[in-house]
């Protein structure tokens, strides 16, 4: 189903196609986490082993690092880092040269649980996108690295609005 907003034909072709995106990436994320280990059996959510994934593969980095790169907020990623490590699964620590800075990076026990899920993950997503031709898939990636870097330049140029925001607000408190 598509857009039923009363706009102009553009407008709506754009509402349908980002309810299209949506639905879709749910719809195969969902199965992909119930056929994977990952969710089924290890029961890790969508960004907690995607954390995991991340650090499994880029080594420890610091939360803002970590929360960047698969796609969540500070106060999001807070959560998933809190969580876990109460499972034992990362750790946190601390920046020797800034205290307010923390490395997280894997446990042997967290290490162990994304070697043992990862590769059946792998195949559940392999899987799921089977029904793609290889064009097929090279032509999505190319349209979702498209729509990505576009609200990566939005993102960066807000970023600094509301830094240059905060350093006025700083600056006025200071005076």
């Amino acid at each position: 189903m598509g857009s039923r907003y009363p706009g102009r034909e553009d407008t709506v072709r754009a509402l349908s196609a980002f309810i299209n995106l949506v639905r879709a990436a749910e719809s195969v994320s969902g199965r992909i986490m119930i056929a994977s280990p990952a969710g089924s059996k290890a029961g890790l959510t969508p960004s907690q082993f995607g954390a995991l994934e991340c650090l499994y593969h880029c080594g420890p980095m610091c939360q803002k690092t970590l929360a960047e790169k698969i796609l969540r907020s500070g106060s999001n990623m807070t959560t998933v880092v809190d969580n876990l490590e109460k499972r034992g699964l990362v750790q946190r620590d601390p920046d020797p040269e800034d205290r307010r800075y923390f490395s997280v990076r894997l446990t042997g026990k967290g290490r162990q649980l994304i070697a043992r899920v990862m590769p059946r993950h792998v195949e559940a997503v392999v899987r799921e996108m089977s029904s793609l031709t290889g064009t097929e898939l090279d032509a999505l990636r190319g349209l979702c690295r498209k729509l990505g870097k576009k609200e990566g330049r939005r993102e960066k140029s807000g970023e600094r609005m509301m830094e240059r925001g905060a350093r006025t607000i700083k600056t006025r408190r200071l005076s």
